[in-house]
């Protein structure tokens, strides 16, 4: 079945894909619509808190070779990143509620910008997502680990993480059959393990709560001295790493044909989600570089390690068992993102129409969620998690930029399109999260910028070669 419109005025690489236009594969059919707002918003907190808190929290106040730390300003870099993605939400909110399909920043790139640049948007985020899953299984490992050695187990050296990342490390084992294990729960179909997000995003927020409360006790103001050890610029920098653990609203966005009233929820779910985790962001790094000097904080298990320092041990495993519980719920989301967008990509006929064919029992995109599963435990099990971050944060800045941009250009190019929800202050709203995210960019590594690099030319190379003549815009309309 086909409600293919015809295509927009443009044509060739920037011909724009009408709102509202869908294809459904025949085989498999189309996906099930069964979220609601909470659904919707528990799928944006899964995403947004977990590692951010929980690891790189840690991770980016103590350091790492070649990242200096930043030290208690780790809170200035959340507030950095908070403010970009608050922009660039207030324009995922708007488009959301005009075009609640799957694909999200691809989705929205196709229709305003043209073909070419939702491709780009597509291709770039399929491999951001799958780095993110990788970077928040290894932070669940370290977790995990934390939790066997305080009960005797201790695993060989070769089995605990990426080569580099100490001493006989080979492989993060654990890291590896987290991802393998999500995948598994995606596939049962979105309506159960929809449910079983939700359960477990409260069960984390339970805990975030709990460790703000307690660590509050344990608050020594001499520890936040020198507030910005490296200086602003280090901060900054810092704010380009963990930007990754604020815009898991975007992840949220690619469910939007599995919810049941898009339109009016999306919206709705992406501003609570960012507000929500925001706050919990700030009352958490603060409490954390309070509570231990930052040249103390370990970067895998920051928090148990935190508590367990004030002699708070059996505390320090219930996090370490929350932690895990509630990094789990992010590896749902990104991955349940990734899968998605290679579905609308599919769909749409830019990357084969087998990918779009959805599973007969479950109607789920059973074979993307696979590939994303593997893919990304290979990654988890064989990269360093600051380098497996500062990898996702390029793609979804662009992504960021883009819609950004796309909405500006969209209001004034259809301006009689109904919109549930309109992003205020146009356009400088938007121009602020483009400017913000433009500045996070140039701030990154050069090797992030080379690795980002590559996976461009390889996506020219697909599009030109498949792509561009596969496109249902290509095609002649029935």
């Amino acid at each position: 079945m086909s409600t293919r419109s015809a295509p927009g005025p443009s044509s060739g690489i920037f011909r724009r894909k009408p709102p509202g236009e869908t294809d459904v594969i025949e085989h498999g059919g189309g996906l099930h619509k069964a979220l609601g707002v909470w659904q919707l918003t528990a799928i944006g907190l899964g995403a947004i808190i977990g590692a951010g808190i929980f690891t790189l929290a840690g991770a980016v106040a103590h350091g790492a070779p070649g990242s200096p730390g930043v030290g208690p300003a780790v809170t200035i870099s959340f507030v950095i990143a908070g403010i970009a993605s608050a922009a660039a939400a207030l324009s995922y909110a708007e488009f959301a509620g005009m075009i609640p399909q799957a694909g999200s920043a691809y989705t929205y790139g196709y229709a305003a910008l043209g073909e070419v640049v939702g491709w780009f948007i597509g291709w770039d985020l399929l491999l951001e997502y799958t780095a993110i899953v990788a970077v928040v299984a290894i932070a669940l490992s370290g977790y995990a680990n934390f939790l066997l050695e305080g009960v005797g187990v201790h695993l060989p050296n070769w089995m605990l993480g990426a080569p580099g990342t100490g001493d006989g490390h080979r492989v993060d084992i654990l890291a590896v059959v987290l991802c393998l294990l999500i995948a598994v729960l995606l596939n049962r179909g979105i309506k159960s393990s929809a449910r079983t997000e939700t359960v477990l995003v409260f069960v984390k927020l339970a805990l975030v709560i709990a460790v703000i409360v307690v660590g509050a006790f344990y608050f020594k103001s001499g520890n936040l001295t020198p507030y910005m050890p490296n200086g602003f610029g280090a901060t900054v920098a810092g704010a380009a790493t963990v930007f990754f653990a604020v815009f898991g609203y975007d992840a949220m966005s690619t469910a939007a044909e599995e919810s049941k009233n898009g339109q009016r929820d999306l919206p709705r779910a992406i501003i609570w989600s960012l507000v929500i985790a925001m706050v919990l962001y700030l009352l958490a790094a603060t409490v954390l570089t309070g509570m231990q000097h930052w040249t103390k904080i370990d970067t895998e298990s920051a928090f148990s390690s935190a508590f367990q320092s004030v002699g708070l041990t059996g505390f320090a495993d219930v996090i370490a068992i929350g932690a895990i519980v509630g990094i789990a719920t992010v590896l749902f989301s990104f991955m349940l993102g990734a899968s998605r967008i290679w579905y609308a990509m599919s769909r749409d006929g830019l990357l084969p129409g087998w990918f779009a064919q959805t599973h007969r029992k479950h109607k789920v995109p059973h074979r993307p969620t696979w590939i994303v599963g593997v893919v990304s435990a290979a990654i988890a099990g064989f990269t360093p998690i600051i380098d497996a971050a500062e990898l996702t944060n390029i793609g979804i800045l662009l992504a960021f930029v883009v819609v950004s941009a796309a909405v500006i250009v969209y209001r004034y190019r259809s301006p009689d399109v109904p919109r549930k929800f309109k992003t205020p202050g146009m356009p400088i709203v938007p121009l602020i999260g483009i400017a913000f995210s433009i500045y996070l960019i140039s701030q990154l590594a050069t090797i992030t910028w080379i690795r980002f690099g590559v996976w461009f030319v390889i996506g020219i190379i697909v599009y030109a070669a498949y792509g561009y003549r596969h496109s249902k815009l290509h095609q002649p309309t029935p």
